[in-house]
């Protein structure tokens, strides 16, 4: 029987000694850990074929099958992210906000690790990499529990950078893939609030809520991705086609496509049949309004892969080649619906006026607001993170994409000459 605390008292000891680690050991940590994916490709991905098979199997959807694909291209993608988080800077022990006092004292805050956290997550064993390393980078030690849909991944990531840590002569303990896929593990887990500091999921609804009803640990949560694209007024359709096919269609099953577009009735002349006939051709399935379906009729555009939407088609996250559509009538309407059906993760604009876009990005209280690109950009390495520990999309401690940065906290440090208090 899997011995759960023990497991994470080993990683509560290791975070005593990644609180102190020199920048230098963990940027070695990291590129050694870049080299190991390199060379143990093969053995990554005969571990990824098992849950490949395992998940054809169960008939999971091709949209998350690709989510869970260790290809070439998703294993040089996490080296390249461990490489690019080495050469960033080390945010812990950085000072900031000095300022004297009239008494004479020097008061400012200093950067320091968390601790221990917990990431509870679904499918895309990358995540495993990204979150270990983010972690390390910042000083705490990492606790994992992947889907089961990604078991022998994991394990195998898992594996493979606790050999790296130990080569180095560093606690393996640092990166702790919980060794089972039962469910009952992560109830266990969210009750040891005296070892693990705070707790991350990322996943659907059910598992959020499951993960923020049942932890004595502080949750930052990663709620759904209702992500909006509004075609303003002046939207220009050489740039609205490209951007709304790359924020649906390039990767339909991740937290940052597209879910729904939104067009103003300005725009509909120019854009409406450039931006619908490029979605069809990739392959998108559009559940449109009455509206947007009688304008297309007048122009006389006919799909089977237009259907009427329904009510609720809007604030859905799809994760798939499925995409709401909805004319507005001015900008007033499109903020209001986002405000109505987004989930705070990411909304664009496309505009070619420059008040309008300063104007939305003010209006809009999502983590990213994107003027004239994909929303698929709100990504933590797109975004220059070098990767993320997720996308938090409630507003205490931090908000949007997590790098290693925001898994730290601050404390005061002062500096006084002898000074004694009245």
């Amino acid at each position: 029987m899997l011995d759960l605390r023990q497991h994470i008292a080993a990683a509560k000891q290791a975070s005593l000694a990644a609180a102190t680690l020199d920048t230098r050991i963990k940027d070695q940590a990291l590129l050694a850990m870049a080299d190991a994916i390199g060379a143990s490709r093969a053995e990554l991905q005969a571990a990824n074929a098992e849950d490949l098979a395992a998940a054809a199997r169960a008939g999971l959807a091709a949209p998350l099958r690709d989510r869970l694909a260790l290809t070439d291209k998703v294993l040089d993608a996490m080296a390249d992210g461990l490489r690019e988080l080495a050469a960033q800077p080390d945010p812990v022990g950085e000072i900031s906000e000095l300022r004297r006092r009239p008494n004479g004292l020097l008061v400012g805050r200093m950067r320091i690790p968390l601790g221990v956290i917990a990431i509870i997550y679904e499918s895309r064993p990358n995540v495993t990499v990204d979150a270990a390393a983010l972690c390390l980078k910042a000083g705490n030690a990492a606790v994992l529990r992947g889907g089961s849909e990604a078991f022998h991944s994991n394990q195998a990531l898992g594996r493979l950078m606790g050999d790296v840590l130990e080569r180095l002569g560093l606690p393996p303990s640092l990166v702790t893939v919980i060794p089972t896929p039962e469910r009952g593990a992560i109830a266990e887990l969210l009750q040891l609030d005296d070892l693990i500091d705070l707790v991350i999921p990322r996943g659907g609804k059910e598992l959020i809520r499951f993960v923020a009803e049942r932890s004595r640990i502080p949750v930052i949560r990663h709620f759904e991705g209702v992500c909006h694209t509004y075609l303003d007024a002046t939207a220009d359709p050489s740039i609205a086609a490209p951007v709304v096919v790359n924020a649906k269609a390039q990767r339909p099953a991740t937290c940052n496509a597209t879910e729904t577009l939104l067009i103003h009735a300005d725009a509909l002349d120019r854009c409406l049949l450039p931006v619908v006939e490029a979605l069809v051709a990739a392959g998108v399935e559009l559940r449109a309004c009455e509206r947007t379906r009688q304008a297309l009729r007048e122009r006389g555009f006919v799909s089977n892969q237009v259907v009427a939407a329904e009510p609720s088609d809007f604030g859905r996250e799809f994760l798939d080649n499925i995409l709401a559509v909805k004319i507005v009538a001015d900008y007033a309407e499109a903020v209001a619906h986002i405000q109505a059906h987004g989930s705070s993760h990411t909304e664009a604009i496309i505009t070619s006026d420059h008040a309008t876009a300063m104007r939305f990005i003010r209006d809009i209280g999502s983590s990213t607001v994107i003027v004239n690109a994909s929303t698929r950009f709100a990504d933590g390495q797109q975004l220059g993170l070098g990767a993320e520990i997720g996308i938090s999309t409630t507003k205490l401690h931090a908000f949007g994409p997590m790098g290693a940065r925001e898994l730290t906290t601050l404390k005061f440090v002062v500096f006084g000459e002898g000074q004694t208090r009245l």
